[in-house]
């Protein structure tokens, strides 16, 4: 950080007890190390329990006195649940450079964290990380005049590359919530903040295209974490299981890395791990084994679960079939099927039932019960009832067809934007109909129309969200970007394709939004993005799809194609 000051006389304030949201501090420590240099740590407790941050801060000018607040000074330190310093400067050059480095170990290892920028100055500092983040953005090229339009892209890359992040000090060592301290094989990076419920639809697969060496690194964290805590994550921050959200959703991101053949983690331990999510004792997972669904008297979110749980034990069954593990991958295919015992055919809804196997009722499909009573997470009947990806055609012999189910999705786009009920979630935002893109169940709902061989429909609908629901300014974005994934949506949209079902390696033809692209892939591959428009029709969509000049006879391309390299040129009329 670099700080002006308007005199020589310059002042600076450390807070320990600064807080967000829920946030709470729980103690803090401030020391004065020598003439130019402080240290401390601060604790809190919130979301995640037990955070710990030390730092060491050198400074470029000498202090020259020094002030506690909220604490009692002992031999140049102080501690307290809300202790500050103020500090003061003589700078002639009117400016004061600070040198900061953070650790979750200790105050010491913070110190040696300061060696990657020592003896370089703030400008080259600065010109490192801007070099560093041209060349994350560089890695999707789009053309295109429109400079709106390259705002929106370029921030929703920018977002896609925020999370999660690096929990580890360089040599890969850290303290877990527990305040065990533990390191990482190899010195690899420990990453934390895994939104999961929100980045397997999208953000995830994405890395695999952007980002693939990462995705190893990403996934032995998650396996650190189950070596530690006995489970998969669901939502790990700080290495605390928040234990946040349905469903248990490492398992299509590690699954996804499995079928891909992405290198660099053991298959058969992530495989195990899989497993013992799958029959964990929490969660209302066993009841869900027992029924063949949750019941709603046995587990809040019931039908939300039951989805979410097919889902991913269609992953895993995919990784058995892979690792040819036959009597797992039909015990996991029939789970995935679980989704069917909750269609009720007269409404057409997925819909809760009770241990005796009849509806709840009353039923509104338009109620919202944000609490753990409710029978959906963060939503409604209408957002809910179309997760399964996994298993279009089994959804549409449920509803009678394929029309009739694209009638029910008509009809969502088209159901009163209202939502029922006296604790309505604030998460459903971005409403078109019952559509609800501002949260994640509905993102691949909108591609469903391609898989069921309506292109059309499909086009007309991404380019109202994204007209509507992706701007550049304050309110740019209609809901939480959740650590990326609303912008992962974005990223993939505009380049015409979507992985509909994450874990599939199969990516939906939708409506591309860019002119022309370019993806760097990795081993100086590339992937160029070609748009053929005929015509001015403002309801044009994509009538063909060509890879490498020969016609794509199917609605999706293959990662195992993509990462090839290549043309992928769309035909709009």
């Amino acid at each position: 950080q670099q700080y002006s000051f308007p005199s020589t006389h310059a002042w600076l304030r450390y807070d320990m007890g600064f807080k967000l949201n829920w946030d709470q501090p729980t103690d803090g420590f401030i020391q004065i190390i020598n003439d130019s240099t402080i240290g401390g740590y601060r604790y809190s407790t919130g979301w995640a329990k037990n955070q710990r941050v030390y730092f060491t801060s050198v400074f470029s000018s000498k202090i020259k006195s020094y002030r506690f607040i909220d604490a009692q000074e002992i031999n140049q330190s102080a501690q307290g649940k809300t202790v500050k310093i103020l500090l003061e400067f003589e700078s002639l050059q009117k400016r004061v450079t600070v040198k900061t480095g953070i650790s979750n170990v200790s105050i010491e290892k913070a110190s040696t964290a300061l060696s990657e920028v020592s003896g370089k100055s703030f400008q080259a500092i600065v010109a490192n990380a801007e070099n560093k983040w041209e060349g994350e953005l560089n890695k999707i090229e789009i053309n295109t005049n429109d400079k709106a339009f390259a705002t929106k892209f370029y921030t929703a890359l920018y977002r896609t590359a925020l999370a999660p992040v690096i929990y580890s000090d360089k040599d890969g060592e850290y303290k877990n919530q527990q305040g065990q301290k533990h390191k990482m094989d190899g010195d690899k990076a420990r990453y934390t903040i895994f939104s999961l419920w929100d980045t397997f639809r999208a953000l995830n697969p994405l890395f695999t295209i952007t980002q693939p060496q990462l995705v190893p690194d990403l996934i032995n964290s998650m396996m650190q974490f189950y070596k530690e805590n006995g489970l998969l994550p669901v939502w790990d921050i700080s290495s605390w299981e928040a234990n946040t959200m349905t469903g248990y959703h490492s398992i299509p991101v590690i699954a996804d890395a499995i079928l891909k053949d992405i290198q660099g983690f053991n298959v058969d331990t992530a495989y195990e791990a899989m497993l013992k999510s799958a029959f964990q004792k929490q969660r209302g997972t066993s009841e869900y084994i027992q029924y063949g669904y949750l019941p709603q008297d046995k587990h809040g979110w019931s039908v939300t679960i039951t989805l979410e749980y097919a889902y991913d034990d269609w992953c895993i069954a995919q990784v058995a079939k892979k690792l040819g593990k036959t009597r797992d991958y039909a015990v996991f295919m029939e789970r995935a099927k679980s989704y069917q015992n909750l269609f009720d055919a007269s409404t057409g809804f997925m819909r809760a039932k009770n241990s005796q196997g009849f509806f709840i009722e009353p039923f509104d499909p338009l109620l919202s019960e944000h609490g753990f009573e409710g029978q959906y997470i963060e939503g409604t009947a209408w957002q809910h009832s179309f997760f399964v990806p996994h298993d279009i055609d089994g959804l549409s012999a449920l509803y009678g067809g394929k029309k009739i189910l694209v009638n029910k999705l008509d009809a969502l786009f088209n159901a009163p934007s209202v939502l029922h009920g006296e604790n309505a979630s604030a998460d459903v935002s971005g409403l078109i109909g019952q559509y609800a893109h501002g949260n994640e169940p509905s993102h691949h709902i909108i591609y469903m129309y391609s898989a069921l061989g309506y292109p059309d429909k499909a086009a007309k609908w991404i380019k109202a969200v994204a007209d509507s629901f992706y701007k550049t300014g304050p309110d740019g974005l209609i809901g939480n970007d959740d650590c990326g994934q609303m912008s992962a949506w974005y990223i993939f949209s505009a380049l015409g394709l979507y992985p509909m079902n994450p874990a599939s390696g199969e990516y939906v033809f939708g409506f591309p939004l860019v002119k022309n692209a370019s993806i760097q892939l990795s081993e100086n591959k590339k992937l160029a993005i070609k748009v053929i428009k005929k015509g001015t029709n403002k309801d044009a969509y994509i009538r063909s799809v060509l890879w490498n000049g020969k016609k794509i006879n199917q609605y999706f391309i293959t990662h195992n194609e993509i990462i090839k390299g290549g043309i992928l040129t769309y035909i709009i009329e």
